[in-house]
C-alpha cells in the first residue's frame, strides 16, 4: 500500500494529494492518505466516488484520519 502524509494540511490539499497519487500509479494499486484535516473524511470518499475509484475504509484515530482508496479503471 502507498502511504501518503497530509498530516497539517487542510482543504483542499488533501484531496489534491491523493488525486496526484492516483494519477501516478496503476490500476490496482492502493493509495493509504494520513490526515488531521476532519473533513478529508468527507472530500476524499466523494472525490472518489465522482472520479470512479474504489473506497477502501476511512478511520479515525486520536485526531487523525486515515482513508484509502484502489485505483480503479476509469473511462
Amino acid at each position: 500500500m502507498i502511504k501518503i502524509d497530509a498530516k497539517r494540511l487542510f482543504c483542499p490539499m488533501p484531496v489534491i494529494k491523493m488525486q496526484d497519487a492516483v494519477a501516478q500509479h496503476a490500476v490496482g494499486s492502493e493509495i493509504e492518505i494520513t490526515c488531521s484535516d476532519p473533513g478529508a473524511m468527507n472530500d476524499i470518499p466523494a472525490w472518489a466516488r465522482i472520479h470512479g475509484h474504489c473506497l477502501l475504509y476511512c478511520q479515525e484515530d486520536g485526531g487523525e484520519y486515515r482513508i484509502a482508496v484502489k485505483v480503479c479503471e476509469t473511462s
